[in-house]
């Protein structure tokens, strides 16, 4: 019986990988293959010519690269506001008192109640008004919009567990509200400043509903809706779709790599001090 269970738990943990690990596996290896091979009838799960043509005319005939440097502008741009933001706003909610405050937490969330598609129109028109359209601040002001609400929440438990006795004996010593929150609140909240940067990152790089939308002109565009344009109605250039999935997927791989542990670590540290 024991060797059963064991024997369904290994198979059901491989299960689970080949069905996330699967298609990425498939982009990365066609990426490589040359057109004919990539668009034959009969599969090959590795190439036989390894070929780098399909990254070469990424960059010859696709603005590649400004669409690349959109995306970081805005997904940097956007964590980094978020997280000021956030952070000011949770230390406000979570210790300091005023009368509402508990509504404005309530507030904070009921953003995710609505579909984002009804901010749409109102936003649009907004950004018309402003001057914003076509710019990446319209979609920094998004993200930023969608993500820090998130960040608030989180912050809640790292907030909470620091105590009242540390924050008044700073006070009495002279310091502000802003040097108690940078000096004491966010060193104790790193692991999850760090859990909410991942996640804000990964959101506004892949972010594609508000940008393909308040975005208009070619050179604005970031990566997601530039390479929804190899999709065309009677051909897709699988080969510019492959090789420009396998460059988007880099950062965030990168990012996942080197934060990866900050992000389980704040998530953990969170839940256990909430």
């Amino acid at each position: 019986m024991k060797l059963l269970l064991n024997t369904l738990k290994y198979l059901s943990v491989a299960l689970v990988l080949l069905t996330a690990l699967g298609p990425m596996y498939w982009i990365l290896v066609s990426s490589f293959k040359p057109t004919p091979e990539l668009t034959s009838s009969i599969p090959t799960f590795w190439p036989r010519t390894f070929t780098f043509e399909h990254y070469v005319r990424l960059f010859e005939q696709v603005r590649f690269g400004t669409y690349f440097l959109n995306s970081l502008l805005v997904a940097l741009g956007s964590t980094a506001v978020a997280l000021v933001l956030a952070s000011l706003a949770a230390y406000s909610v979570y210790r300091t008192r005023y009368a509402g405050r508990r509504i404005l937490f309530g507030l904070f969330l009921s953003i995710y109640i609505f579909p984002r598609i009804l901010l749409v129109i109102p936003l649009y028109i907004t950004f018309t008004r402003l001057g914003l359209l076509d710019t990446l601040w319209a979609l920094i002001i998004v993200n930023v919009t969608v993500v820090a609400p998130f960040t608030v929440w989180l912050l809640r438990a790292f907030f909470s567990s620091i105590p009242t006795s540390l924050e008044d004996a700073a006070l009495v010593d002279g310091a502000t509200r802003l040097q108690v929150l940078y000096k004491i609140f966010i060193p104790v909240a790193a692991p999850g400043l760090a859990a909410v940067s991942l996640n804000s990152f990964l959101l506004c790089w892949t972010e594609y509903l508000f940008a393909s939308i308040f975005i208009l002109s070619d050179r604005q565009k970031t990566l997601p809706v530039g390479m929804a344009y190899f999709l065309d109605q009677y051909f897709i250039d699988w080969g510019l779709l492959m090789s420009g999935s396998v460059l988007i997927a880099v950062p965030a791989i990168l990012v996942f790599a080197l934060a990866g542990r900050y992000f389980v670590q704040g998530l953990t540290a969170g839940a256990e001090k909430g």
